[in-house]
């Protein structure tokens, strides 16, 4: 059975959606910036004022790398896990990839909640978000399956992804 991995961009609702997906499927759950946040000790935040981007897209990419061996879970990724080519072979050689998006606007309302996005600490946030949406949106275009999660709760996400799954033969069975 395939992983389901979530990918987009931050604030679209990658964690929260991955845990109540994996709730509902009965699926371990697994938050790659969360794993990665545990083996070093640091925040994301700390580990790029600290180390550079550079740096933890290294500890990202081994990461991946390890949970993406894993069979029948549920992987939450970072949103710039789409950078590293090796990254989307590895994640998607054993899963589905589905890509969640949102609107500027939402994403930047999402993101402001909490001050713990390195790649968001500056004053042109809405300039950054839309930059950075807009360079990435041929990688995330290469998912499976598309959400645009700006109008939906968490609940009525899983709940479409659910039903793509179950479409797509990739789950069977009432969920």
């Amino acid at each position: 059975m395939k992983n389901i991995v979530l990918i987009g961009f931050m604030g679209t609702g990658k964690s929260s959606t991955g845990r109540l997906l994996a709730g509902r499927l009965g699926r371990p759950f697994i938050d790659v910036d969360r794993k990665i946040e545990r083996e070093t000790g640091l925040t994301i935040g700390e580990l790029f004022a600290q180390h550079g981007e550079t740096y933890f897209r290294a500890r990202e990419k081994a990461a991946v790398a390890r949970v993406a061996r894993y069979r029948k879970a549920v992987i939450a990724t970072g949103g710039g896990v789409v950078l590293d080519p090796d990254n989307m072979r590895r994640l998607r050689a054993g899963g589905v990839i589905i890509c969640l998006t949102a609107t500027v606007q939402v994403i930047l309302e999402r993101t402001g909640r909490r001050s713990t996005r390195p790649l968001l600490a500056r004053p042109d946030r809405e300039e950054i978000v839309a930059r950075l949406l807009a360079e990435r949106a041929p990688l995330y275009g290469q998912a499976d399956f598309t959400l645009d999660t700006s109008d939906l709760t968490p609940q009525l996400t899983v709940e479409k992804i659910i039903a793509f799954l179950r479409q797509e033969g990739h789950i069977h069975g009432r969920s």
